[in-house]
């Protein structure tokens, strides 16, 4: 947690130095955006839409509930402005998200595994999110909970914190789909107990009741995707992502070069999946991993924000984690200082830019 805390530190650090001489706002640049939509929540509840310069109009109902409430709960106790709470909402999230992926690591490969797992999760070039009113890190450690409970033979725990996932992001479900897929080999293993039946039963159960919910309350049972579709949120099988690739790959030098580049990280992080399996990850978190990265690929929306979908999909840096654990140590440590510098410079950068995460 400490190695965690001192690569966010430095992230941070870059952030305000940058911030500062571009006559920009640090604080501002990490409560804007989507969290202005959750403190907006946490402070008077749903029921907002926003009609945009195209026409769409935008519903506060895209949003899942639990991190808004979290953040309410912190400004009750506290006091403390909403985006600040949800700034504090973050960093412990974030921190018990290091624990658990130390703990996840070094059941399953070591110790060295699992210290590294942390800082690659930490140096990601979009771990400065790790550090915004957002809730990516919530749902982060609530999709590693729900995985290390699976691995700890938990299953009613592991089916509680991915029904809590379902209640923080859409992606809950790749939580739920993780555990699912790995009941189903225990049926067909035949050794299901009533836990691990239970725990499939409950996985899935925060993201479907939120759906319920929001249907309810539009009058369409489909009436969700009908609110994330007006925010560009749809799935279409990946073909904006192909369109959209392919638009650099048509284009000048310049985009032609974004393009290839984009095209060899998509075959890195299917390579990355392999190798997990090769790794012989467990059944869980491949399950969990692989929907994700469907998830993330398969859905319209601002593409600009496809690193921050994937920021959870930590089984991607288990197989990293494994073999710089087992390099020497100056090469461990070279290449997590390198990633750290390249992660600090490019999150102070992406964040101090024109658009958002």
């Amino acid at each position: 947690m400490g190695g965690f805390a001192l690569v966010r530190v430095l992230g941070l650090v870059a952030l305000a130095v940058g911030a500062s001489r571009s006559g920009l706002s640090a604080h501002e640049r990490l409560t804007r955006w989507d969290s202005q939509w959750y403190a907006h929540i946490a402070r008077h509840g749903y029921g907002l839409t926003k009609v945009v310069p195209d026409g769409r109009h935008l519903s506060d109902l895209a949003f899942f509930p639990l991190y808004p409430s979290l953040e309410r709960a912190v400004h009750a106790v506290t006091g403390l402005r909403y985006p600040d709470a949800g700034l504090v909402v973050t960093a412990l999230a974030a921190l018990g998200t290091a624990a658990v992926l130390h703990d996840l690591g070094l059941r399953l490969y070591g110790a060295r595994a699992g210290l590294v797992l942390v800082l690659l999760w930490a140096a990601e070039p979009v771990g400065i999110v790790e550090s915004m009113a957002y809730s990516e890190a919530l749902f982060t450690l609530l999709a590693a909970g729900a995985v290390l409970a699976v691995v700890r033979e938990k299953w009613v725990l592991a089916g509680l914190l991915a029904s809590l996932a379902g209640l923080t992001r859409p992606v809950g479900l790749a939580v739920a789909a993780g555990i699912g897929v790995a009941a189903l080999v225990r049926v067909l293993r035949r050794d299901a107990t009533w836990r691990v039946l239970a725990g499939a039963v409950l996985a899935p159960m925060g993201w479907l009741g939120y759906l319920l919910w929001v249907g309810a309350r539009v009058g369409d049972p489909l009436g969700y995707f009908t609110v994330a579709g007006r925010w560009g949120n749809s799935f279409d099988g990946g073909a904006a992502y192909v369109s959209w690739v392919g638009g650099f790959l048509r284009g000048g030098p310049a985009q032609v070069l974004l393009g290839v580049l984009l095209v060899v990280g998509t075959g890195v992080v299917g390579w990355l999946v392999w190798l997990g399996v090769r790794d012989r990850q467990p059944v869980v978190l491949v399950g969990y991993t692989v929907t994700l990265v469907l998830l993330a690929f398969t859905s319209s929306g601002y593409f600009g924000s496809k690193p921050r979908y994937l920021l959870p999909a930590f089984g991607l840096l288990l197989p990293v984690a494994v073999r710089l654990g087992r390099a020497r140590p100056v090469v461990t440590w070279s290449v997590l200082g390198l990633l750290t510098a390249v992660a600090s410079t490019y999150g102070a950068l992406w964040l101090l830019g024109p658009g958002p995460p």
